[in-house]
């Protein structure tokens, strides 16, 4: 199982990269950085928390595991 720090610098780095690529395809759609740059905050505060629980879930799933 890993630590919630692990857990935590995981999404961190994750929401980064998911982030850059929102705004990108949020400003293309929109024609606006600021309004992709909103709606990318958005989405990656709401995937962030998302993925912080996903994980704590698999964390405790022994399925798979040897």
């Amino acid at each position: 199982m890993e630590t919630h720090a692990r857990t935590v610098v995981k999404a961190v780095g994750w929401q980064v990269l998911g982030l850059t690529v929102m705004v990108v395809v949020g400003a293309v759609l929109t024609g606006s950085v600021a309004l992709g740059g909103q709606l990318a905050v958005v989405n990656t505060a709401l995937g962030f928390l998302c993925y912080l629980g996903y994980e704590r879930v698999w964390a405790h799933v022994r399925w798979g595991r040897r």
